[in-house]
């Protein structure tokens, strides 16, 4: 909003001082910092409402170390994250940009399915919450939504060299015969395709239509294996996120550092100079996301002033289902869904060893009469809790292998 005001005052008026909100660098300052604030003063006033209110979710017994302090915690927290990232964006962000709606849509989507979870758990006392296939419903249909669009929009181009000796795959369409030619005499167009990057390798795009490429005249359909990806990606997740959201400042200190990730990954690719240097796809009105991401960011380290140990508030379903869209979405976004098992390695061991722990113990059980166990208990923060480590240090421990996984995902800009 704030950007089209100030854009209008410097084009009609021409007033000092207008023209720093045409940066991106600026309002992703502001962005941060707004989400902060509202994090921190909102914030306070949402706990106090959720305590005096007494929503507090009911914890399940597990044998674990220091749960009866947590019983009477209040939940429902999601709300202080929500709004510290939808107000900065609505403020300083081109919320005309077809990202930024993207990731609006996601974040309040996503948000709403949460927030149905908790509610069910709280007032109506049901601790199993909203049914399992309405959650996967829920997010099924927001990964068509943003397959679909990401597929068939004419705003969501990327700039690919002109090669006249070459014949245009199928499922690429030029939506725009402004050629953009570099110093080196190089022709670039923009054009629709649903590609991605791969990590490691020189020529390190991958386009989604070689998959069914062996199938003759299959790549016209290309759009139905991407939007089932991008369903795939966003519902995997959206469920590990949830999973993470186990100890005081776990998930949200995790998610503040992918979100820092992401938003290098946007910056870079959304700038055309950056993106030359790095030898990386430029797609173009991307660097805008930058802001939204920084609203992310802020509203995660913003929240762990009151979720850190010991948690004056939980984020519920509330807040972990919409993190856990927001990254995926960002990730297909930016074309890099592929680094996701790397950049995201808490959330996939995390469901990884839920995924061990039941299969195994329904294996045993059948083969043996009695179920055995991989792990102490599941997902693995449970684990070493099991194993007698305070759940301040497991969080701590988690956000660095995280700081690890996320500096190796940026260094594959340059490891090919």
């Amino acid at each position: 909003m704030l950007y089209y005001l100030f854009n209008y005052l410097k084009t009609e008026f021409n007033y000092t001082g207008t023209g720093m909100w045409q940066y991106i660098t600026f309002r992703v300052t502001m962005a941060l910092l707004l989400s902060l604030v509202i994090s921190l003063l909102l914030g306070k006033r949402i706990v106090k409402f959720l305590q005096r209110k007494q929503i507090g979710e009911t914890i399940r017994d597990l044998g674990l170390a220091g749960e009866h302090s947590k019983k009477g915690t209040p939940t429902m927290g999601g709300l202080i994250i929500l709004a510290a990232i939808l107000i900065p964006t609505l403020l300083f962000a081109r919320t005309l940009n077809v990202y930024i709606l993207l990731m609006l849509l996601s974040t309040v989507w996503l948000g709403l399915i949460g927030f149905i979870d908790d509610y069910i758990k709280v007032f109506k006392k049901n601790k199993e919450g909203l049914a399992g296939r309405f959650k996967i419903l829920g997010q099924v249909g927001l990964g068509l939504i943003v397959g679909t669009t990401l597929y068939f929009n004419e705003n969501v181009v990327m700039s690919r060299e002109v090669m006249n000796d070459k014949k245009m795959p199928v499922n690429e369409r030029v939506v725009s015969r402004t050629e953009r030619v570099t110093p080196e005499g190089k022709r670039f167009v923009d054009v629709q395709t649903p590609i991605t990057t791969i990590p490691f390798v020189k020529n390190h795009e991958f386009n989604y239509s070689r998959l069914i490429s062996w199938i003759p005249g299959a790549e016209k359909y290309t759009f139905v294996l991407y939007i089932l990806v991008v369903i795939i990606i966003i519902t995997a997740v959206s469920n590990g996120a949830n999973l993470t959201d186990g100890l005081d400042g776990l998930a949200t200190g995790v998610s503040a550092v992918i979100g820092i990730c992401f938003g290098i990954f946007a910056y870079v690719s959304g700038n055309i100079k950056f993106a030359e240097y790095l030898n990386i796809m430029y797609i173009p009105n991307l660097g805008e996301l930058s802001i939204f991401i920084a609203a992310f960011v802020g509203a995660c380290v913003g929240f762990l002033w009151y979720n850190a140990y010991p948690a004056q508030v939980f984020m519920g379903d509330t807040g972990s289902l919409a993190l856990g869209g927001i990254i995926a979405s960002l990730a297909i976004i930016v074309r890099k869904e592929l680094l996701l098992p790397i950049i995201c390695g808490v959330f996939f061991v995390e469901s990884l060893s839920v995924m061990i722990q039941v299969s195994y113990f329904k294996y045993t059980k059948k083969k043996y009469g009695e179920g055995r166990r991989v792990f102490m208990m599941s997902p693995l923060h449970h684990h070493y809790q099991k194993l007698g480590y305070h759940e301040s240090k497991i969080a701590v421990r988690f956000w660095i292998v995280t700081i690890m996984c996320v500096a190796f995902a940026i260094a594959t800009l340059k490891i090919r």
